[in-house]
């Protein structure tokens, strides 16, 4: 007999890209809810490894920055609205855009920790973010 019939065939192990790091992001990220600094940490983390991760990584990295940017953006016009309206408020036009900003900034918070549950889904089950460019999911 041969000897390829006594050691069976291995297939060869495919390499995948190592998760830890856009774990780490996704978890400051969640992180910073509470106390906002590592939020910070993780967008330098994510655009410091966004050019040399692969293409599964990259799109995790890219995903995160987008979600930092637009929540940061959201959340500035929301709280805009808020102080506003807050001046307003005192002759009471102003309580319409009062609700409305804090609705924005209440949203966004919401917005942003669904985002970084869902990439975090995506990067466990060793997929790429579909659409890491995408406004919503």
């Amino acid at each position: 007999m041969s000897d390829a019939a006594e050691s069976p065939a291995r297939a060869p192990e495919r390499l995948g890209e190592d998760k830890l790091l856009p774990i780490v992001v996704y978890a400051l990220y969640l992180l910073g809810c509470f106390n906002g600094l590592t939020i910070l940490v993780g967008l330098i983390v994510a655009y410091l490894n966004r050019e040399t991760a692969g293409p599964i990584n990259a799109s995790h990295y890219t995903f995160a920055i987008r979600t930092f940017w637009l929540s940061i953006w959201w959340f500035l016009i929301g709280m805009a609205l808020f102080l506003v309206g807050l001046a307003l408020a005192v002759l009471l036009i102003g309580i319409p855009m009062l609700i409305a900003g804090g609705t924005i900034m209440g949203a966004i918070g919401v917005f942003f920790v669904v985002r970084c549950i869902v990439g975090l889904v995506y990067l466990l089950q060793g997929q790429a973010y579909p659409r890491p460019n995408a406004w919503l999911l």
